[in-house]
């Protein structure tokens, strides 16, 4: 029997295992959930032990204080290259639970789509390179070196992993590492991510009298520090959409000609993008496409506000402080360093002597490029072109994935993206959801990868 005739009988048993993984509530940022945490990564634990994998433990970060980590071995291949694989199997938080339709822990099937959290982000993908693993292994099949691990705190930004990579180096040197929390470009076209954008998130605070006033009896002679935050961010973008902040675009890396038309091949119009988000028409920098815009250019967006009364009723004060929370999506060749520089210096360049300010940079990344042209890109170019039976499309992809650099940087290996989500899964939101029959293609693409990295010479 072939792995995928194997995959073929195990289909039944494959989705039951999806909605067992799925019912477990393994919120990572909620410390009422920590248990429940440790038990789906007892559930992937014992999953890797069936299916024939070795050396299976849950490992303790963050000196015991981080969520665990799974790690698993099977190096048997002579000859052959190693391969890292990287999942995790923490979940965001339901909230707000009054806008599922169903029961977020409750898997269900509507048509060809499963509903539950974590469906997308990301158990069926990490679940679909485990039942690849298994039908390569059950059917004797498997000819690279695997390791494994699959991590319980992504969701909360991987705050330990870069050092557990650090700290366990040999244990997981690799010839390559295989990410596979991506999606496809649609979804019956699959994609391969070569970039992702790197975060600088800020949070800035304008101060202004030492408390709370009267607007009646203050309003007119003191500046309204909500007043000044409003302006100093209405500064930060031109007519255009384009930042203004010093310098912002120095070091952006310009797209070639080939990268441009390879990108055109996504099939991303103004219209669809503009039915997925909800809005009536789109904004942004000319000159760039869609796809341009949230995956090859730098944004800076506002992530909150706040300022004076906010209840119910009225209240006429004239706020003392106001504080907004702002992030940059960083493309390659930006540093997060520099872009908090800039951020100060258009502070100190615009906001007025009347107030006082201070920014912190609350959290930050570093954008990736990864190579196209390496030998197991094209492996998984093959595979995925076998699978779906059309070529694959190259894809940048606006979002930031800190695990990509850490395997990168600390392991000193090429990284390939490759996962079957897709733009509309409902990721961290309501109603989050997975197309299964790219469950199944999935776990096929994955078998077929590893078969085609079996041939690339050590």
């Amino acid at each position: 029997m072939s792995a995928f005739e194997y995959t073929q009988i195990a289909r039944e048993k494959n989705l039951d295992e999806l909605k067992e993984f799925l019912s477990l509530p393994t919120i990572s940022t909620l410390s009422a959930h920590r248990a429940d945490v440790q038990r789906g990564a007892e559930w992937v634990a014992e999953n890797l032990r069936a299916m024939g994998m070795e050396h299976v433990e849950i490992m303790p970060t963050g000196k015991g204080k981080g969520q665990p980590l799974v790690y698993a071995d099977w190096l048997h291949a002579d000859d052959a290259p190693t391969i890292l694989v990287y999942g995790h199997f923490d979940v965001q938080p339901v909230d707000p639970l009054n806008e599922w339709r169903t029961p977020p822990f409750e898997p269900t099937i509507v048509d060809d789509t499963i509903y539950a959290r974590g469906a997308s982000d990301m158990k069926a993908q990490t679940l679909a390179v485990m039942k690849a693993l298994e039908a390569l292994l059950k059917t004797d099949s498997l000819r690279v070196n695997i390791k494994v691990i699959i991590e319980g705190e992504e969701e909360v930004g991987s705050p330990n992993l870069a050092s557990f990579l650090r700290a366990h180096k040999r244990k997981l040197e690799c010839d390559v590492a295989l990410n596979c929390d991506s999606q496809m470009a649609s979804k019956d076209l699959p994609s391969i991510v070569y970039g992702l954008r790197g975060l600088c998130y800020f949070e800035i605070w304008v101060q202004g009298p030492a408390q709370d006033l009267h607007s009646g009896l203050f309003g007119g002679s003191i500046h309204n520090p909500a007043q000044v935050l409003c302006d100093l961010i209405s500064g930060m973008h031109d007519a255009h959409g384009r930042v203004t902040l010093p310098h912002f675009y120095d070091d952006v890396r310009v797209l070639s000609d080939d990268e441009r038309a390879e990108l055109a091949r996504l099939p991303v119009t103004n219209e669809s993008w503009a039915n997925a988000a909800g809005v009536s028409e789109l904004w942004g920098e000319k000159n760039f496409s869609v796809v341009e815009r949230t995956g090859a250019r730098p944004t800076l967006e506002v992530n909150g506000l706040y300022a004076g009364f906010i209840g119910e009723g009225s209240k006429t004060v004239l706020p003392a402080k106001a504080m907004a929370k702002i992030s940059t999506r960083l493309v390659p060749n930006q540093r997060p360093e520099k872009i908090k520089q800039q951020f100060e210096n258009y502070m100190r360049m615009h906001a007025p002597n009347t107030v006082r300010w201070s920014v912190e940079l609350l959290a930050s990344g570093e954008p990736v490029l990864l190579n196209r042209e390496s030998r197991f890109v094209r492996a998984a170019k093959d595979a995925l072109q076998e699978t779906f039976g059309v070529a694959p499309v190259f894809q940048l992809l606006g979002w930031s994935v800190p695990v990509t650099n850490s395997l990168n940087d600390e392991l000193g290996v090429d990284v390939v993206v490759m996962g079957f989500g897709l733009a509309d899964d409902g990721t961290h939101g309501p109603n989050e959801h997975f197309y299964l029959p790219n469950f199944y293609r999935g776990i096929e693409g994955y078998a077929r990868f590893f078969e085609h990295a079996a041939k690339i010479s050590n």
